[in-house]
């Protein structure tokens, strides 16, 4: 199984407001960067759409270790929020889940790859996450009149 490094990042300029996210792929000595963005969304959308797109992006199961530095992701993969979510029908004592049709989509992903997310502070001296972080950031301002 390809071992692959995945770093992400999401940017919202209000929240709700124009948004995007920046992924970088490394894989034997290559890098691939991916980015997009939404008119509407909220940052925690675009965090989420990093790693869905990054994923999604990988043409075979992999073993990957996706560094990011939203705790959202990180803790409702690494704390089992995710596992709960999905055995309590999306609610959660406040209500509802959030984003829950991104949750989804990232579902069949953790099943088709190996995946250990790694936090990582944001805005710090991380090289990736802080091109991660210009990538998203630069589509978000495609969004900006």
């Amino acid at each position: 199984m390809k071992e692959v490094t995945i770093y992400t990042d999401g940017a919202c300029s209000g929240n709700p407001g124009p948004g995007g996210w920046g992924a970088i792929l490394m894989y034997g000595g290559k890098t691939a960067e991916l980015s997009g963005g939404e008119a509407a969304t909220t940052n925690n959308r675009m965090e989420l759409m990093g790693v869905i797109s990054a994923l999604g992006a990988l043409n075979q199961p992999c073993r990957v270790t996706l560094y990011t530095d939203s705790k959202y992701v990180c803790d409702a993969i690494n704390k089992g929020w995710l596992r709960s979510w999905v055995k309590a029908g999306w609610k959660r004592k406040t209500g509802m889940v959030k984003n829950i049709e991104l949750w989804q989509a990232l579902l069949p992903l953790l099943e088709r790859h190996e995946v250990t997310f790694v936090w990582v502070k944001g805005h710090a001296e991380n090289e990736f996450n802080n091109r991660c972080d210009k990538l998203a950031v630069a589509e978000s301002r495609k969004f900006i009149k």
